[in-house]
C-alpha cells in the first residue's frame, strides 16, 4: 500500500512540476537539415516526435524517408528557446510560442534544401 501511494505521489508532483516550453530544432548530423518547431512541452514533444516518425506518421514525407535512411541516431533534438510561463491573467502562451517560433524561422531559414519546414501564406509548417 505504501508503494501505491509512493507512487501517486511522486505522479502528482510530477504533474505539478512545469515542463519546459520554447522552441526546438531536430538536426540531421547526415545532410544538415534541420526542423524548427514550438511546443508548450518540449519533452513530450521529443518523444512524440521520435514515435510518429519511428512509424511512420509524421506529415513531412522528406523527414520520414532520412528517419528511415538514416536511422534514429543521426538526428539530434536541441532547445533552442525556453519560454518561461507568466502568472499574468489571460496569459496566451501559444501566442508568444507562435511569435517566437517565427522568429527562429527567420533566423534559421529551414526550407527547401536547408530543411524540414515549408511556408504557406506567411505561415510556417512541416513539409
Amino acid at each position: 500500500m505504501m508503494d501505491q501511494e509512493k507512487k501517486h505521489k511522486l505522479k502528482q508532483e510530477y504533474k505539478q512540476t512545469p515542463q519546459p516550453m520554447g522552441i526546438f530544432r531536430l538536426r540531421n548530423l547526415v545532410n544538415h537539415k534541420i526542423l524548427v518547431g514550438s511546443s508548450t512541452s518540449l519533452d513530450k514533444k521529443f518523444n512524440g516526435l521520435q514515435m510518429s516518425l519511428d512509424s511512420g506518421v509524421y506529415p513531412s514525407k522528406d523527414l520520414i524517408r532520412d528517419w528511415t535512411e538514416y536511422g534514429r541516431e543521426s538526428f539530434v533534438f536541441e532547445i533552442l528557446d525556453e519560454l518561461e510561463p507568466r502568472d499574468v491573467p489571460d496569459y496566451q502562451v501559444k501566442a508568444d510560442l507562435k511569435a517566437l517560433e517565427e522568429l527562429w524561422l527567420e533566423k534559421l531559414k529551414p526550407f527547401e534544401e536547408r530543411g524540414y519546414n515549408w511556408k504557406n501564406k506567411n505561415k510556417y509548417m512541416a513539409k
